[in-house]
């Protein structure tokens, strides 16, 4: 049995911040028993956690030049995102200064010219519209306590559809409960045409937004779905079998 070592404890004023390692995998962590980032050491760009499979589905739906990530975590969508296309422009903005400092000292973050780190609250970056418009934003803002509230608000998705480029898609991590939250529904529909989700079997609550019709219709697209899940190395189609329209 491996030994799990905690490699690193952090704490601020949102609360604690922890690295956990025990030799094939490395964690970050906001609370007990959570798992906010999971890392296989010798394969950092093989998402691990289904949330983050299932945020990749994107993938299939446009081919982005350029990408926010808001909440970088241990910067697991950055890692595989890098991985599939090393020219995608990314800008991640992260509240917490320290989880920026362990992504990069414990999380092998790809540093280079084409990845931007922001320390800042998401919801005043998307509120400054200083950054470029995008063609993917990937909300994955959490907090010990759960999704950052900001996330599901109707301030926070027209922020985010005013960030992204005409044919852009955007991309929520919730939890499953909110798959019953019919006012975050009415949010996102009153600003996009087309509004699809996945539930995780890690009981997260995906949505796909986007006003680009016919986008989702690659999820029937075998080679594309065989294609991403070889460069991902991951069988994304396991995320597609809980995949539709959110009505």
């Amino acid at each position: 049995m491996s030994d799990i070592k905690v490699l690193h404890q952090a704490n601020d004023q949102f609360g604690t911040i922890s690295v956990i390692d025990d030799d094939h995998f490395r964690i970050l962590s906001f609370g007990d028993n959570d798992e906010q980032s999971k890392m296989l050491r010798l394969a950092p760009y093989i998402p691990q956690h289904t949330y983050v499979q299932a945020m990749l589905l994107s993938l299939l739906f446009i081919k982005p030049k350029s990408a926010i990530i808001l909440g970088l975590g241990g910067g697991a969508l950055i890692h595989a995102l890098r991985h599939c296309d090393a020219a995608i422009k990314l800008t991640a903005v992260e509240l917490r200064a320290d989880v920026i400092d362990i992504a990069k000292r414990y999380f092998q973050l790809p540093i280079g010219k084409k990845l931007q780190l922001v320390n800042q609250d998401a919801n005043v970056f998307l509120q400054e519209k200083l950054h470029k418009k995008v063609d993917v934003i990937y909300a994955d803002m959490y907090v010990e306590q759960g999704v950052d509230k900001n996330q599901l608000t109707e301030v926070f998705i027209t922020s985010c559809l005013q960030q992204l480029k005409t044919d852009g898609l955007l991309v929520l991590n919730c939890w499953k409960e909110h798959s019953r939250d019919q006012q975050l529904l009415a949010h996102l529909k009153a600003q996009f045409s087309e509004v699809f989700a996945c539930l995780t079997n890690g009981g997260n609550w995906v949505v796909f937004a986007t006003n680009t019709p016919g986008c989702f219709e690659a999820a029937n697209n075998k080679a594309a779905i065989q294609a991403l899940s070889q460069q991902l190395e991951v069988n994304v189609s396991r995320s597609l079998n809980r995949f539709g329209p959110w009505e």
